[in-house]
């Protein structure tokens, strides 16, 4: 499970309900849900935030948290 899982999961957000408002398609949240390799774009992140009703620095902080700058 991604974080994007794993938070939708903590705020017991439904899938169908943030598709249907977003217009990102069921299997393209399950992608991102599901799979690690799978890639956030911005768009979708603040369409999701927005769904939410949370500020979308707020989710990009919670999905990111562990974003590093490399040590050179």
């Amino acid at each position: 499970m991604t974080e994007l899982g794993l938070y939708l999961g903590r705020k017991s957000i439904n899938k169908a309900e943030i598709s249907r408002k977003t217009g990102i398609s069921a299997s393209r949240l399950s992608e991102l849900t599901l799979n690690d390799g799978a890639h956030l774009r911005a768009k979708e992140l603040y369409l999701i935030a927005l769904a939410m009703d949370v500020a979308p620095c707020d989710l990009l902080n919670a999905l990111f948290k562990n974003v590093e700058l490399s040590r050179s």
